[in-house]
């Protein structure tokens, strides 16, 4: 009977009165980023935006987005649950609420948020609900929070038209992603910052369904 209760937890969202206490100090993390050396936390400079993303381990979400052209900085960290300033180990319990989440820093004259949910949508499969691949767990969900009502348009706007992108492409898949506005981010302990870059070959890519995001126009 635990095992089967534990099984249930691990895809089963738990509610506020149920999830861990956590705690009001967050956890320690690195202070800067391993690749690019910049502050992983704010204040950033003028201009730039914050978008969040959860799809899959963050240890490999996170280095699809450090290298493009415009992103500033990158993060791993937990989004969308309870617990306030949660451990990892925490959070694998299922009892928080949380999804592992990339926090994205970027400069909207170089990069659009259009060009980062292409990402998001296209390098893993957005209609598996409470996983990726092999991957299994509430922690793993999809999930897009956003930073502005903006942002909650063009992500709500992306899902639709890369629906009807798989449906097209004869995928019967439905997506699953959660959008909503970012509540907090709380960032993960200093040994999953750019876990990929210090650990190669570690972490696999996650994969995606294979079906382009539809062209603008």
């Amino acid at each position: 009977m635990f095992l089967v209760e534990m099984f249930q937890r691990k895809t089963t969202m738990p509610d506020a009165a149920e999830a861990l206490a956590g705690r009001a100090e967050p956890i320690e993390t690195a202070a800067t980023h391993a690749v690019n050396g910049r502050s992983l936390k704010p204040p950033f400079a003028d201009g730039l935006e914050t978008a969040y993303f959860a799809m899959g381990r963050f240890a490999s979400a996170e280095q699809l987005f450090w290298p493009l052209p415009g992103v500033h900085v990158t993060a791993a960290g937990y989004a969308g649950g309870f617990t306030p300033n949660p451990t990892y180990q925490e959070v694998l319990s299922s009892l928080t609420g949380h999804t592992q989440t990339v926090m994205v820093v970027f400069d909207p004259s170089l990069i659009g948020y259009d060009a980062l949910l292409q990402v998001f949508f296209e390098r893993h499969d957005p209609t598996q609900p409470m996983r990726q691949g092999n991957d299994i767990g509430t922690f793993f969900r999809s999930a897009i929070f956003t930073t502005s009502d903006r942002q909650l348009t063009q992500a709500g706007q992306a899902r639709d038209a890369y629906q009807a992108a798989l449906g097209q492409a004869g995928h019967t898949g439905k997506i699953v992603t959660g959008i909503a506005p970012v509540e907090a981010f709380y960032y993960a302990e200093a040994s999953h910052q750019q876990h990929a870059a210090r650990n190669p070959g570690a972490q696999p890519v996650a994969k995606g369904t294979g079906v382009r995001f539809p062209a603008a126009g």
